[in-house]
Order: C-alpha cells, then structure tokens, then sequence
C-alpha cells in the first residue's frame, strides 16, 4: 500500500479540515493532498488558494479538488465533515444526524477500493469513529479518531509551566471520551521519570494536587473557552491531525492518545472507542498500552465506557 508517494485525501474543507490541510502543508505532510467536500465550488476554491501559497513553503504537494474515487489509492482519508449543533438541540440529535452523513460517505470510501487507515475527527469523534468502523467493515486497527490527543497536548503545555519543565519531559495524558467524561490518570504521570506524586510528596510546599485537579479542569473546559470567545476550535486539532498522520505515513510506532476501539482491556472492555494511548505506524492502531489505575481512576474510565456505548447503542444503525 505505501509507495514512494504519501496521498491523504481530507473529506470535510470547514474550519476543521482547512486548518488541517494549511498545517499540512506548511509541514510538508505528503506528496497529495485531495480535498473532497459536497460543496465542490468551495473545495476548489480552497485548493486554489492552497496552492497559491505553495512557493512560500517547503512543499512540492500536489493539492486539488478529488472525488470520491481519488480515495482508492491513498494512504490515509481523514474525516472532518459533520453537521453544526442547532440552537436548541442535543448532543445526540446531533449525533444522530451525523452519522447519518457517515452513513453516505463512508460506503463511498470503501466502494473506491480504498485500503489504508481512517481518522476521524469529527464530534463526537469517539462515538463518530465507532460508526466509522462499523460502516466500513474494516479491521479496527485501521479506524482511529484524534480521540483525546489534543487534550493530551493541552495537559502536557499546562503542566509545564505549572512544573517550570519542558512539557516535552511531562508524560501524563487525559484518557476517556474526548468531552466531559474525560480524565487525567494521576497515577501513571510523570515528570521525565519521576511520578509526579513523588513530586508533589517531595515538594508538598510547592506544588499540591489541588493546582494539578484545576489544571485538569482547564484542559476539560478548554475548548467551550476558545468556542465562547471565537465561536469554534480548528488550529489545535487540525495540528494534531497532521501529528497522528505523520506517524501513520512514517510509520513511527509513535505512542498518541487517539481513539480506538477496546478488545477486552480494563477489566474486559470491549467494542467501545476511547481515547487511550496507542502505538501507532502505518499499519494504524499497532498496539494499545493499557494503563495500571487505581481503583478510582478505573471507575472514572468504567463511566466514560457507559457514556460511548449507551450513545452508540441509541443510533440503532
């Protein structure tokens, strides 16, 4: 499947998906870039005004408008079309409309011939990226969501300066439904190797687990913040897209907290996608790395887990 050229076809071109393709090209992701949108003037706009930038990059990427057939020899589709949340309406009506979208493109993916891995981001990707995988038929290796990466970054940014450390050298992640269920498992952060309880333990006059309860919150709140103060979120996600597809592409068995789907692991899960850190290359989801939590953490993942497959359960698909 992977040649001497990397092909990702983008379908979605809102906020979301741009933000996704510009980082992609300032970052010299691939060699194609396809953009498939139902609304084919804006997708050709967007490839235009793409590659009008081309010469001020590093970047020798192909970018244009495409169809569905386009997908049957790429490495990688990534999914950021979805419907916008009307005044007054639920997050599972949402839901339900969404996957009702899902139900158009995702057989259209597949009838392409296409091979390679889907990621998904568009809410709620968990339970979106499940629909996918059920749609498609395909192994669930092969079936990821952006799940709780960016959560994970914005914890790592926070912790950071909360520590005074490179957030590079912070190894903690939020884990769960990527939304109000979502959790830090204290337990297993560390500070470069040092559990950050002993760090707390050996400096109880400086750092205490109310602060690191805050930050958790911050980073949980994050993103209705930045959606009250500019009506929605792109840049974050769209850069963490770019991070879980260049794993994939390079086949860098990087460890990302994205979205996939349990086989038995934390006391017998199964079937659900969650946000769990995960070694990804290019064949997808490589391996799951099931964390040891304490008992209280265990009861915050159970309830995440209910969440996303009670959801799922009401599409009836």
């Amino acid at each position: 499947m992977f040649g001497n050229r990397s092909k990702v076809v983008l379908i979605g071109t809102g906020m979301v998906g741009m933000s996704f393709a510009y980082a992609a090209l300032n970052q010299n992701l691939c060699d194609e870039l396809v953009l498939i949108d139902i609304n084919e003037k804006r997708a050709i706009g967007e490839a235009m005004d793409l590659n009008h930038g081309l010469a001020f990059s590093h970047s020798s990427m192909k970018i244009y408008n495409g169809s569905y057939s386009d997908c049957g020899d790429a490495e990688v589709v990534a999914i950021c079309a979805g419907v916008n949340q009307k005044p007054g309406e639920s997050r599972l009506q949402l839901l339900k409309r969404n996957a009702q979208v899902f139900s158009t493109i995702v057989p259209e993916v597949v009838q392409s011939g296409f091979d390679g891995i889907f990621l998904v981001a568009t809410n709620p990707v968990d339970i979106m990226t499940r629909v996918t995988y059920e749609l498609s038929g395909f192994n669930a290796a092969k079936v990821i969501g952006t799940g709780t990466t960016l959560d994970t970054a914005r914890l790592r940014y926070l912790l950071g300066e909360y520590f005074e450390a490179d957030p590079r050298n912070v190894h903690a992640y939020v884990i769960g439904e990527h939304g109000d269920s979502e959790f830090v498992p204290w337990s297993q952060a560390l500070l470069a190797a040092k559990p950050i309880k002993d760090v707390l333990k050996d400096n109880s006059q400086t750092y205490y687990m109310d602060d690191l309860e805050k930050i958790s919150v911050e980073v949980r709140c994050a993103a209705q913040k930045i959606i009250e103060a500019k009506g929605a979120t792109y840049y974050g996600i769209g850069m963490s897209m770019v991070r879980i597809v260049r794993a994939i592409l390079r086949n860098e068995n990087s460890v990302l907290t994205v979205s996939v789907r349990l086989r038995g692991e934390y006391g017998g899960k199964k079937d659900v996608f969650l946000g769990n850190p995960c070694i990804l290359n290019n064949g997808g989801a490589k391996r799951i790395l099931e964390l040891k939590l304490a008992e209280n953490e265990l009861e915050k993942l159970t309830k995440c887990y209910d969440i996303l497959n009670d959801n799922f359960k009401s599409l009836d698909l």
